[in-house]
């Protein structure tokens, strides 16, 4: 449950940073950049928050069936645009998987020097 709670704070925190600063990310990715620099500082083990993490992954498929239900339901308004929507997601996901290999390919042989 510990895991949760630092979990869920972290997610309050980008909540209550976002609306008294008006910092222009969404709130979640506040929270996860803080959760990030919390574990690089060592201020969170990874230990704490290792199990909730988990099962949270272990389930991530449940958060996007909202969205998928969505976007069925929204089906006729974008409809006409199915083949510009397949071709970008297609097209992105390719140069994001380019990019990856590229500069995983890059860091590895600078590792290994």
């Amino acid at each position: 449950m510990l895991g949760f709670a630092i979990l869920l704070g972290f997610q309050f925190l980008g909540m209550v940073l976002h609306a008294v600063l008006h910092i222009p990310l969404p709130a979640n990715v506040l929270g996860l950049i803080l959760f990030l620099i919390a574990l690089w500082t060592r201020i969170v083990k990874l230990e704490w928050v290792e199990h909730a993490a988990e099962i949270l992954m272990n389930h991530m498929l449940l958060f996007f069936i909202p969205y998928v239900i969505g976007s069925v339901a929204l089906l006729h308004v974008v409809g006409p645009y199915a083949l510009p929507v397949i071709i970008s997601i297609l097209g992105s996901t390719v140069v994001v998987l380019w990019v990856t290999g590229f500069l995983t390919s890059k860091l590895q042989h600078k590792k290994e020097a």
